[in-house]
């Protein structure tokens, strides 16, 4: 079965094939990091995924609502909150006309969600983030470098097989952006396994006009790498509404 859709295959199954990122560290440093920039009572979570970093924020205290473009990535997402029993709302809805009936104190876009946007849509969606958040409010999102998109991921394939489910990912370099075919096989609950396909698209984001694009949106803005280390492979943006 074939869709174009970005995780219209892998939605329910994302949090599942992605558990050796490191989220508890990830979320750990996000936490901290708001905790250094202010005293933010509710936040956004943008493409919040199956919802770890909405869950994480919630349970140190946010008040947080969780938002994707995937009605798959939040079918899951509000499962496993409701397994954890976190009252979290979850939305479907588009970074690049946000229309919220609050204004969060943070707003975050963790884990590749910026590269799903072409160069030419930056700056809009920064716009619309920087709408809707409150005065003195952050908005911290990270990308996958130019280098990492170019020289790790592009022209590789990567493959894992585990008990309830297995992926192909095809990678294809392209100038602005790398394309991404994802076949899976997700286990059914008969031990039969079914056959998925996907297209990601992510592009290609040199950083210093990511923040030039921020910074014509209205935010001040400081950089630095996963975790707080490098920026060789992934960057964070960490940016503040005046």
């Amino acid at each position: 079965m074939s869709n174009n859709l970005p995780y219209s295959a892998l939605g329910g199954v994302f949090e599942y094939l992605n558990d050796d990122c490191g989220y508890e560290q990830w979320s750990q440093y996000l936490i901290k990091k708001l905790a250094a920039e202010g005293s933010f009572e509710s936040g956004l979570d943008v493409g919040c995924g199956n919802g770890w970093f909405t869950r994480a924020f919630a349970k140190a205290g946010y008040r947080v609502t969780g938002m994707d473009i995937s009605p798959q990535m939040l079918t899951k997402a509000v499962e496993l909150a409701k397994k954890e029993g976190l009252d979290v709302r979850f939305f479907c809805g588009d970074i690049r006309r946000l229309k919220l009936d609050f204004k969060p104190g943070f707003i975050t876009a963790v884990n590749d969600c910026i590269n799903y946007l072409s160069g030419d849509e930056l700056y809009g969606a920064f716009c619309s983030v920087y709408k809707n958040l409150v005065k003195g409010g952050i908005f911290i999102f990270d990308i996958s470098s130019a280098y990492k998109l170019k020289n790790v991921l592009a022209n590789n394939t990567f493959a894992e097989d585990r008990e309830n489910a297995a992926y192909m990912w095809f990678n294809t370099l392209h100038s602005d952006r790398v394309e991404m075919d994802i076949t899976l096989f997700l286990k059914q609950s008969d031990g039969k396994f079914i056959r998925l396909d996907e297209r990601h698209t992510q592009y290609i984001h040199e950083k210093n006009f990511v923040i030039s694009e921020l910074e014509r949106a209205g935010f001040s803005v400081r950089t630095e790498g996963h975790l707080g280390l490098d920026e060789n492979q992934r960057i964070n943006f960490i940016c503040k509404k005046y």
